[in-house]
């Protein structure tokens, strides 16, 4: 897309996560969006064919368009307890990683000690570009002893907004400079037992900068189609549940988007 595209493109995202425009409602008709964001039809339908293709927009009606409506219709049952905390102590603790004997007493259950692990809080981002493929990382792990790919991402620093480090990591530890990035999730990866928020960011379009400035986090950089996501994680090669959990987000969404399209 060129560059007035791409600000259309951003402004009716922008528009969306922002809630002027929530899950549910249309947005104004073709008609109004070309002339409100100076922008041909012919342009403008290529930015909502992008944006029906990520699954920000659906198709409702014939050349009308909404946003999804998320809603859930489950209901959780509203008659259980939530555990008894009462009293924790530390077993160890340094910089990286806290552990803590919790006294905890489930409903109905003697109390008793649980293990607590402590880590940092965390931020992943999964950069696309304009030919579906994603900004990854081919690295080792000493601790599964193994390669493999996994997005960009890292610790989130004491008072710092965890979007702030998403952008940071990613340039940091490949050299580009994402556009932008929309918070999609956030999710722990060990509930039972471990304590690490993970805030997972997607965004489209990035800036080379230079090369990675962070040494030890850095590996091979590369994109990485997104139609080869799904075979790289049936063989493994997808390292780490951020990495996991951002590239499902990204291709639900664009199921969703399709599917929408499909069934108008």
């Amino acid at each position: 897309m060129g560059p007035k595209s791409e600000r259309v493109y951003r402004t009716i995202r922008e528009w969306i996560s922002t809630g002027k425009y929530p899950p549910g409602v249309k947005i104004p008709s073709e008609r109004t969006l070309s002339e409100d964001l100076d922008i041909g039809r012919t342009q403008l339908r290529q930015v909502l064919a992008k944006l029906i293709a990520e699954g920000a927009i659906e198709v409702h009606g014939r050349s009308s368009y909404r946003v999804p409506d998320r809603a859930v219709t489950v209901q959780a049952p509203a008659d259980l307890e939530p555990w008894q905390i009462h009293g924790e102590r530390t077993i160890y603790d340094n910089r990286w990683v806290k552990l803590e004997l919790v006294d905890v007493e489930p409903p109905g259950v003697e109390r008793f000690e649980h293990h607590v692990v402590r880590l940092h809080h965390v931020a992943i981002a999964a950069v696309l570009d304009d030919r579906d493929r994603v900004l990854m990382l081919w690295r080792y792990r000493f601790v599964p002893q193994s390669f493999g790919w996994e997005l960009p991402g890292g610790i989130v620093d004491a008072g710092e907004d965890p979007a702030a480090t998403a952008l940071r990591e990613v340039e940091e530890e490949t050299g580009w400079r994402p556009d932008a990035l929309e918070h999609v999730i956030t999710y722990q990866p060990m509930v039972g037992m471990v304590d690490s928020p993970h805030e997972i960011y997607v965004g489209r379009g990035a800036k080379h900068v230079g090369e990675p400035t962070d040494l030890e986090e850095a590996g091979h950089v590369a994109w990485v189609p997104l139609a080869d996501i799904p075979g790289l994680m049936a063989q493994g090669k997808l390292m780490g549940s951020g990495t996991l959990v951002a590239l499902l987000q990204v291709l639900a969404s664009r199921a969703a988007g399709k599917s929408s399209t499909t069934a108008a």
